[in-house]
C-alpha cells in the first residue's frame, strides 16, 4: 500500500494516540487487579507504537511477527533501540499469546508489573523517533 506523506503522518499520529489509550487501559486493568487483560492491552500498546515508528518509516507491515522482524532488524540490531526494548517486546507477545488462548495460564502480576515501566520508556523514545 501506498501512501501520500499526509496518510502516513496521520496514520502514524492515530498509531501513537491507540498506543497511549490502550496503555491507560493495561493501567486500569491493572489497578483491578486483572492481569490477564492488562497484559493483552499492555502488549498492543506497545505494538500499536511499533507499527507506528513502522509506517513512519515507510515499513509494511501485514502481520505481529513481521511486525517482530522489521522492529528487530532495523531498529534493535542497528543500535537504534536498545536490545533490552526487543526483549520485551517479545516477553509481552508471549505474556499476551498465552493469557489470550491457553486457559491453563494466568500472568504473573508481578511479573507484569515489571514490564509497565520498560513499555512506556519504549513509547517515549519511539514517539521522540517519530
Amino acid at each position: 500500500m501506498s501512501l501520500s506523506e499526509e496518510e502516513r503522518t496521520t496514520l502514524v499520529r492515530y498509531q501513537m494516540e491507540k498506543a497511549r489509550n490502550t496503555m491507560c487501559e493495561a493501567e486500569a486493568l491493572m489497578a483491578g487487579n486483572l492481569w490477564n487483560g492488562a497484559a493483552n492491552r499492555l502488549y498492543y500498546s506497545v505494538f500499536h507504537a511499533v507499527s507506528a515508528l513502522l509506517i513512519h518509516d515507510k515499513h509494511q507491515v501485514n502481520t505481529h511477527q513481521g511486525s517482530h522482524a522489521l522492529f528487530g532488524l532495523n531498529y534493535i540490531k542497528s543500535g537504534k533501540i536498545p536490545a533490552e526494548y526487543g526483549r520485551l517486546y517479545s516477553q509481552l507477545q508471549t505474556m499476551r499469546d498465552e493469557s489470550d488462548y491457553n486457559c491453563l495460564y494466568d500472568v504473573n502480576p508481578d511479573e507484569l508489573k515489571e514490564k509497565l515501566e520498560p513499555a512506556k520508556q519504549l513509547l517515549n523514545i519511539i514517539e521522540t523517533m517519530i
